[in-house]
């Protein structure tokens, strides 16, 4: 039997906080020119040696930065490494001389000491020309370059060279020992972004993130949707690595010095030219521009309207003195800019490196009136706020955080006069302003929300750690009927619990490790590190199963395969984890007999929709990436009978051949497979049907005829050019004949369309019916207990007691515990009321 107190050891250490990596240093040591804040700032990040600054504009990054790494190297020794933008330099030669730090430029470890800290760019790095390896200590200031995550040159060598994940080569190493990042916007849209820091810093991988804390979307991959019960969790999590700071009062400092000025908004909308309307998808024309618009049709957009956005910028202008940064996105806005404003000094990506720096600090000391940038090139990192209060957007887009940066180039601490931003939009982009205005007003409430946290924990990790240890244990709950029983409780702990040999089938869904979580208890399945931390827990549980089994009866595991991103297995492409195995391997160390495999037939296109894997435009660029469409799988297995000689169970389950036929039998046991004889079905013979009427032909031509893979094809390119193919599912899905892959499960068919009918909420993975019946059917008898140790709202015991069985269903997470106590209630209820024939029955036996 299961030790308790083990498992619960191994439930403790699930408690999800980073770890510390760095020294613990005496605030004494701190140079006394920073604020109190920024001291307290610079010892916690020396603690936890990879730590994240998100403090606000204008706080002192540069210096607590300088400090940090000045402070870590002072115990490990070695070199340390800055990498900031272009344009950011001066500012830390600034702070370096106030702070007393000898701080050198370069771009060639040849220009470093063995000891020392200095100075680069991102360019430096990324081409290659600077190892950071030869650092002990990095810093990487305005690090949102690493918001594009696996997608940019940038973030793939950045984690090659300093956290030692090689994706290219697939070599993983232990990286640079000390590293911090800091940047004022981590954008509060894309939470990708705050997933690549924690993987930059070795916190935590980005699908391992993904998987703890956000909802899967079924039809974007990388969409994230926070779960609701998860919510706090993830941000006290990111409060462990990482200071989101807004002004000193949040840490209990004096704000004396830190007051943002007034800001004052201007939006300018211009008309926009109908008359370039773009045509539909199909030719059809358009009246008037499509406001709901995405990147390419904004892009056309901004070309239609430039002569019309610049005039307006030259009006706000005309007539006003004063320095002004005006702000593009396009190298044709940049050029007309030139024309409007002749004394506008510009920066832009093609320029020599050191021309673009010397503009940007000259219009940083106000040498320069006029400055035309692109937020992406002069947004990030740059300080204007001393010579210049005013910008103008000559156009608008959907990055926010490249926006959000740009603003706060002068909307900053130390601005001394009311800021005020102009943005110019023509009437087709109200769809990308009211975007905008959304994602910033999220900004301003993750603020909040961080803030409400800093305020309760300030920098205290271990009242972190201790808060979010109290999500461990449940306080057991049962309710129970004459057929049913549910447990609100740890499966573990429960079953721990029951009398041995006390059931008589088990069927379930195990959790597919790190792909789902459905509760914020961390006595969940699904919260896990990785596949072996999940195949960890199961150790506890698997053995257990097998004591409450009765003797040579079956445990039906429902399974699925996984896939890896490239960027994680190191092959540049996704690849399969084979989980089914896994989970044979598991269930046959802990005694079980593996006797069966059954395959479920899935929608591949659905599938692709969420992995991108197996996508029609990759695969015509090279086809050797494409893998196929994963089935899911039914496990049997068997638990030993006492007597081995015959290989019965010690209660058989024993079927009358008058209810249990020879046909249903062939098709349990070993399949049918025949040829109606009719001819195959003729393409033009679907012009003219709809979707629904098209699958259901197909499907009876696919079973009743033998299979022709390249007709097929035929049939279903014939249905592409009638437009009634759809690319959210398979339509045409090729039929199985065979008893063991099981292409007829209806999907639909769940507890989730009870739920959806009663308004209730929605299970995040739910078995269908089909799969549940067919296994109590065929491996159990009526009135045998039905055990489900992963029950969520309740499908196996709703289904045992509607098939005259009884149902017992453990359930860790409260609301879909409480969903399935009704289900299963609903389903007694209905078992207990007779039919008309059966009270005719009972009344002629009374009479």
């Amino acid at each position: 039997m299961t030790d308790t107190s083990s498992y619960r050891d191994f439930l403790r250490r699930k408690v999800c906080v980073s770890d510390e990596f760095g020294f613990e240093i005496d605030p004494i040591e701190v140079n006394p020119i920073l604020k109190p804040h920024q001291q307290a700032i610079v010892c916690w990040m020396v603690r936890g040696g990879r730590r994240g600054c998100f403090a606000a504009f204008g706080l002192g990054k540069s210096v607590i930065q300088l400090e940090a790494v000045r402070l870590t190297l002072t115990r490990s020794g070695g070199r340390g490494l800055i990498v900031a933008p272009l344009g950011v330099r001066q500012e830390f030669m600034r702070d370096a001389k106030m702070l007393g730090i000898p701080l050198k430029f370069i771009r060639r470890i040849e220009e470093a000491d063995e000891t020392g800290i200095y100075l680069t760019n991102y360019e430096t790095v990324r081409d290659g020309k600077l190892d950071p390896r030869e650092f002990k200590a990095t810093s990487l200031d305005e690090a949102s370059c690493l918001r594009g995550f696996g997608g940019t040159k940038t973030f793939r060598e950045f984690m090659a060279l300093f956290a030692g994940d090689d994706r290219k080569r697939g070599i993983k190493t232990a990286g640079i020992p000390y590293r911090f990042v800091a940047t004022a916007t981590p954008s509060p849209n894309e939470y990708i972004e705050l997933l690549a820091y924690s993987a930059y810093l070795g916190i935590m991988d980005v699908g391992q993130a993904k998987t703890r804390f956000f909802k899967r979307n079924s039809e974007k991959a990388d969409h994230l949707t926070i779960h609701p019960h998860k919510e706090r969790e993830f941000w006290l999590w990111l409060a462990s690595w990482g200071i989101f700071l807004q002004k000193p009062s949040d840490m209990g400092f004096s704000d004396e010095g830190y007051e943002l000025p007034p800001i004052e908004v201007h939006w300018h909308e211009i008309p926009a030219d109908h008359s370039q309307a773009a045509p539909e998808k199909d030719g059809q024309g358009r009246l008037f521009v499509n406001t709901s618009m995405g990147l390419s049709e904004a892009a056309r957009e901004k070309r239609r309207s430039l002569e019309a956005r610049i005039a307006k910028m030259v009006e706000l202008r005309a007539g006003t003195t004063g320095n002004c940064l005006l702000w593009h996105d396009l190298e044709d806005e940049r050029r007309a800019i030139e024309k409007a404003v002749p004394d506008a000094v510009s920066v832009y990506g093609s320029q020599d490196l050191d021309e673009r720096e010397r503009a940007i600090i000259d219009f940083s000391d106000g040498k320069i009136s006029n400055l035309a940038a692109k937020p992406v090139i002069a947004g990030s990192g740059c300080n204007f706020q001393r010579y210049c209060h005013w910008e103008i957007f000559t156009g608008i887009g959907f990055k926010f955080n490249d926006f959000i940066q740009a603003v706060h180039r002068i909307h900053r601490f130390l601005q001394t006069k009311p800021v005020r931003i102009d943005l110019i939009y023509t009437e087709a982009e109200r769809d990308v302003r009211r975007q905008l205005e959304r994602k910033w007003r999220q900004h301003n409430e993750m603020v909040t929300r961080m803030t409400e946290i800093i305020r309760e924990f300030g920098l205290a990790h271990a009242d972190i750690a201790k808060t979010l240890a109290r999500t461990l244990g449940v306080e057991r709950v049962e309710a129970s009927g004459e057929k049913y029983t549910m447990v609100n409780n740890d499966c573990v702990e429960e079953l721990m619990s029951m009398e041995a040999e006390s059931a008589d089938l088990i069927v379930t869904s195990i959790p597919f490790a790190t792909q789902y979580e459905y509760s914020p208890s961390y006595n969940d399945f699904g919260h896990t590190d990785d596949n072996g931390h999940f195949w960890e827990q199961m150790d506890f549980l698997t053995p257990e199963l097998l004591r409450v089994l009765k003797p040579g009866r079956i445990a039906a595991i429902h399974v699925k395969d996984r896939v890896t991103p490239g960027g994680i297995n190191g092959f540049g492409f996704q690849t399969i984890e084979p989980f089914s195995d896994q989970c044979v391997e598991n269930f046959r160390r802990h005694g079980w007999a593996f006797i069966a495999r059954k395959t479920i037939v899935t929608d591949v296109v659905r599938e692709n929709n969420q992995t991108y894997r197996l996508g029609w435009s990759e695969q015509c660029k090279d086809g050797s990436r494409m893998g196929a469409g994963l089935p899911e799988y039914l496990l049997i297995f068997r638990k030993s009978p006492t007597d081995r000689s015959n290989g019965y169970a010690d209660e058989p389950v024993v079927k009358e051949k008058s209810e249990y036929t020879r046909p249903r039998w062939q098709f349990d046991a070993h399949g049918f497979m025949r040829s109606s004889g009719n001819r195959l079905l003729r393409p033009e013979e679907l012009e003219g049907l709809d979707q629904s009427a098209i699958f259901q032909l197909f499907k009876k031509h696919s079973l009743e005829n033998v299979y022709d893979f390249r007709h097929d094809v035929k049939i279903a390119e014939t249905v592409d050019k009638s437009g009634w193919l759809p690319s959210t599912f398979m339509l045409l899905q090729p039929q199985s004949w065979h008893p063991d892959v099981w292409s007829d499960i209806t999907r639909m068919r769940t507890m989730n369309t009870l739920a959806a009918a009663k308004g209730r909420d929605m299970h995040l993975c739910p078995l269908q019916f089909d799969i549940v019946d067919r296994c109590i059917e065929q491996y159990s008898m009526p009135g045998e207990l039905v055990l489900d140790p992963f029950a969520g709202v309740g499908t196996v015991p709703f289904r045992a007691v509607q098939l005259r069985r009884r149902g017992y269903g453990i359930e860790l997470s409260n609301p879909y515990f409480l969903d399935a106590c009704h289900y299963c209630a609903a389903a007694e209820r209905e078992a207990s009321i007779p039919d008309l024939f059966e009270a005719i029955e009972s009344e002629e036996r009374a009479a």
